[in-house]
């Protein structure tokens, strides 16, 4: 299992493809009994309104967009002015004339027209029309609309959720539409983000499994979401949550034996794999559920380890269903194998690829003794196939989800005897939100069944085209269009990340980041500010040599350092860990943005600085040039002792220059390293030159004035008297400035956001890395109408944080980096003690800053930056969106800016109004990606340009530009010779 889990996909499939490929004998067979079930697919979508609407209105459309976007975020607004800015940020944009009369029903059509008016009424035909629509919006055009779209949200819900409560939901099951179809009944709800939500979650399970045992003889069953009973369920935290699911668990399915029903637990994303196997296995072996044969597990077919899960739970000594899915989190797998790093990924690219490994499993499963198999599919082509193979057999059942695939099995249930169960979830209307999005991206996606059911432009053999067929005719060849993640940016090779979520990795990580580091217990690494002369003179005279080396040279040196970097890794995480108190996920994300720095500016290096001819008058060639400048003095912070310092190194040096590099005091012993694999990769010893030691060692390298330029990162204060120390000698030449300060960082959230989300961002942002990084947030505003929902929310999240030892995996926040830190966030906190929202208990001993929610009356309130875990919270009226953006510019930093909202509207005035170097919507605020997200602000905040960024090397450099008069001896030739164009 763990051999296939990032495997290549070629190699994977391969054995797939054997296992799923279909007879000759046999494909005419399912082709014939395919083509039925189409056909009755067809009939049943042409019958519904709903299934109508949705075909008009596909996700490939911008219309399409705009009503799933209103739909995921309406019914949590809960003011009106908020509620009508979304309706008119959806509405307002779209082309609803476009599908008027288009659909074959009338009330698909009566509501195209409801989209037109509704357009009319809030969106910019508003303003197209005269005083009396004006006069009518007025009047009810907004509050109408508001209703209408209220209630249509609540009908989508209806149509995809089975009802609000269990009670509701088995109601609506015995109705004569589900005749001969069970329901297993999924209580919705996100991850639990809280200890209060995760408890909330188990009692709903508990009187799900109550509600459905009354009346066992009806057949349905419970589907179960771990990540719904645990915070935390993160495989860091695997010797918390595994024991406590499993506790969880076990009760569940000794009441679901004794209510006779069957208790299935739902498959989730790919990190979570082994831990619920542990899970699932342990209350499989239970020996007082020896005699209940209800017990069951979800199995993802998109995920390459699908086939030796299914073996594991035919292995278990007892029958298990098994539910059969294609998968459901795709689009979030690849994007965190991209975030990560990682080698490959965890599922399959193709939808095809997934279509075979789905068959290749359900063989599997057809054939294992101890499995009763349940085939999750809307595909009439796999369902075939699956009747082909079962022969005569029923010992199975099909599923599909509750509001999609009507017709596909109501023939098969009713007259030929086939068992179908309806996945059916069940919640209140603000709870679908997010199942319902996931639902209509799955189905609405260009590859899906459902979508090309809806094409007219299909034909039948289209939409049957055998899977096995099209993969074997790419050789089972990833998409095209999904490089690995080492490829993501081209000529330029991503950083290799550690997949923290395979357990032995991470393990061998823990081992590898505590094992003791002999440069940590050497003596205090410190230079005498008299030797600071001496390093800038041998930095002086290695000057023209290493300038003279070319770019191709210098730049070959960095990409060997990035290799270097990876090669010692472990040793350069146990130092990041050790000495500057890094956690290991935040130890591998040093290493990596290094890495990573080295190797864009390489390639940023080549582009920027081969020589530009220049356009002139005939007889003359122009030519410019880019060249270093001398020496660089580096200093860098101690909050990102590797990554930043390496990366002011790395593009001084590749631009031509040589460097003297101060650390910070506190993390020295992590710039020798970097400077030691430097010197190994090629670069000079005199050309890159240590100078370790406090503020005195700076003042005397800025003050040199053989410095041509100064790179630092650190506080405002201090990036100040560095450019006061650069202008103090008159005689001296006006030198570069390049300076990275901090910030009150703010981010936004108006009531359109969800809150789970949310949460997620403010926890990472404002308490990861214990708050000390340039760009964690500072000041959470949140609309006044949704404050006490998020910060309740928000307060229940922090429960969950583990401060403590960085080298322990389960750590989220670790301690400060010194005791004059320590003592001064500790000073302040206990000075607005009366204004704490919310903080957390941490260990006696060492330096650690509780996690502090703290409320001000005003956003003016905050006047400084306060680095480390301590996070202000303030409101804002609805409506105040510019306004508020304006208050956050007013305190004149301008570092970061986070927004949460579902009003696209609402991104484009903070994009035009916030005066800050990086701005996060709908996302964390940290973490910024070398070449994805240049670095850096402005105002107090900083002098640009920005790291990481294409513009950031020039700042590096002089210009230089030759003009060669070619006409000095003899005239000129080339335009003599000229012919007679073309006469």
């Amino acid at each position: 299992m763990r051999a296939l889990h990032r495997a290549s996909e070629p190699d994977v499939l391969k054995p797939l493809l054997k296992r799923a490929r279909l007879t000759l004998e046999s494909q005419d067979r399912v082709m014939d009994t395919a083509s039925e079930l189409l056909a009755d697919l067809r009939a049943a979508q042409s019958r519904g309104w709903v299934n109508q609407f949705l075909q008009e209105y596909r996700l490939n459309t911008s219309e399409g967009v705009a009503l799933l976007s209103l739909a995921e975020a309406f019914l949590r607004v809960p003011d009106p002015e908020t509620a009508d800015l979304l309706i008119a940020d959806k509405l307002g944009e779209a082309d609803w004339r476009a599908h008027r009369g288009k659909s074959t029903s009338l009330l698909v059509n009566s509501a195209t027209w409801g989209l037109v008016v509704g357009r009319a009424l809030v969106g910019e035909g508003a303003k197209e029309h005269g005083g009396a629509l004006k006069r009518l919006i007025g009047r009810a055009g907004e509050p109408f609309v508001r209703q209408a779209v209220g209630a249509a949200m609540k009908m989508m819900g209806e149509i995809f959720v089975m009802g609000r409560t269990i009670d509701e939901a088995t109601r609506r099951m015995a109705r004569s539409e589900h005749r001969g179809f069970t329901a297993s009944f999924d209580m919705l709800g996100e991850a639990a983000r809280t200890h209060e939500d995760a408890g909330r979650y188990f009692r709903s399970y508990t009187d799900a499994v109550a509600a459905v045992g009354r009346k066992a003889s009806a057949g349905h069953s419970i589907s179960v979401k771990l990540s719904a009973l645990h915070s935390r369920y993160e495989v860091a935290r695997w010797d918390e949550c595994v024991p406590a699911l499993t506790e969880m668990l076990e009760a569940l399915a000794v009441q679901a034996a004794g209510a006779g029903i069957a208790l299935t637990v739902d498959a989730e994303e790919s990190e979570r794999l082994e831990m619920s196997l542990d899970i699932i296995g342990a209350v499989a072996g239970l020996p007082q559920l020896s005699g209940w044969d209800g017990f069951g597990m979800a199995v993802q077919a998109y995920g390459k380890r699908a086939r030796p899960v299914v073996a594991w739970a035919n292995e278990r000594g007892r029958l298990m269903n098994v539910r059969l899915v294609k998968g459901a989190y795709w689009d979030s797998e690849i994007k965190r194998t991209q975030v990560e790093g990682l080698s490959d990924y965890p599922l399959f690219t193709r939808k095809a690829a997934t279509d075979v490994s789905y068959l290749a499993v359900a063989r599997d499963m057809l054939d294992a003794e101890h499995i009763r198999p349940a085939f999750a599919s809307h595909n009439a082509l796999t369902v075939a196939t699956i009747v082909e193979w079962a022969g005569n057999s029923r010992d199975f059942e099909f599923q599909r989800l509750h509001g999609m695939g009507d017709g596909l099995y109501e023939r098969l249930v009713r007259e030929r005897g086939y068992h179908t169960r309806i996945y059916a979830p069940v919640g209140g209307h603000r709870d679908l939100l997010a199942y319902l999005v996931r639902r209509l991206l799955e189905n609405g996606a260009n590859s899906s069944f459902v979508h090309q059911l809806a094409d007219t432009r299909l034909t039948e053999a289209d939409i049957l085209a055998d899977p096995v067929a099209k993969i074997a005719a790419v050789g089972g060849a990833r998409h095209p269009s999904i490089p690995l993640p080492r490829d993501l940016f081209g000529a330029r090779r991503n950083s290799e990340g550690l997949d923290l979520s395979d357990r032995k990795v991470l393990a061998r990580t823990v081992d590898a980041v505590r094992a003791p580091h002999p440069d940590l217990t050497a003596r205090t690494i410190e230079m005498p500010t008299a030797a600071v002369a001496q390093a800038i003179g041998q930095a002086h005279a290695a000057f023209p040599v290493w300038n003279a080396n070319g770019v191709e040279q210098r730049a070959a040196t960095l990409e060997r350092l990035a290799d270097l970097l990876e090669e010692h890794r472990d040793e350069l995480m146990a130092l990041c860990v050790q000495e500057a108190f890094k956690t290991i996920p935040d130890a591998i994300g040093e290493v990596r943005e290094a890495a990573d720095f080295c190797r864009y500016y390489a390639t940023q290096a080549r582009g920027l600085m081969a020589p530009v001819e220049l356009p002139g008058p005939t007889g003359e060639r122009n030519v410019l040039r880019l060249e270093g400048r001398g020496v660089w003095a580096t200093v860098a912070p101690w909050n990102f002792p590797l990554a930043i310092f390496l990366g002011q190194c790395a593009a001084a040096l590749v631009t031509g220059n040589t460097v003297v590099a101060k650390p910070a005091p506190q993390t020295p012993r992590i710039a020798a390293a970097a400077v030691a694999l430097a010197h190994r990769a090629g670069v000079p010893a005199d050309a890159l030159t240590l100078a370790p030691g406090g503020p005195e060692v700076g003042a005397a390298l800025v003050a040199d004035a053989r410095v041509a330029g100064v790179a630092f990162t650190g506080s405002t204060a201090t990036a100040k008297k560095i450019a006061r120390a650069l202008l103090a000698d008159d005689a001296r030449p006006i030198v570069p400035l390049i300076a990275e300060t901090g910030g009150i960082n703010a981010m936004i959230v108006d009531s359109t956001a969800l809150p789970e989300q949310v949460v997620a961002d403010v926890v990472a942002s404002a308490f990861r890395s214990a708050g000390q990084r340039c760009s964690a947030l500072r000041l959470l505003l949140v609309q006044e109408e949704v404050a006490d929902t998020v910060l309740h929310m928000l307060a229940g999240a922090m429960e969950t944080l583990i401060v403590g030892d960085p080298g322990d995996p389960a750590t989220d926040v670790g301690p400060v980096i010194d005791r004059a830190a320590y003592n001064r966030l500790m000073g302040y906190r206990a000075s607005v003690e009366g204004k704490w929202v919310k903080t957390i208990g941490v260990p006696e001993h060492g330096l650690f800053v509780p996690p502090t929610l703290i409320r001000l009356d005003t956003i003016e309130a905050l006047t400084q930056e306060w680095f480390g875990p301590l996070l202000h919270v303030a409101t804002w009226p609805a409506g105040q969106l510019s306004e508020t953006i304006s208050q956050v510019n007013a305190k004149g930093f301008g570092l970061t800016m986070g927004l949460h909202s579902r009003i696209a509207r609402a991104a484009e005035v903070a994009e035009a109004q916030a005066a800050v170097g990086n701005l996060y919507v709908n996302r964390s605020m940290i973490g910024a990606v070398v070449g994805s997200q240049p670095f850096g602000g402005e105002w107090l905040s900083g002098t640009g340009p920005k790291a990481g960024g294409p513009h950031y090397l020039a700042r590096f450099c002089v210009e230089r530009h030759v003009s060669v008069d070619t006409t000095s001896a003899g005239g000129n030739a080339t335009l003599l010779s000229l012919d007679e164009g073309g006469i």
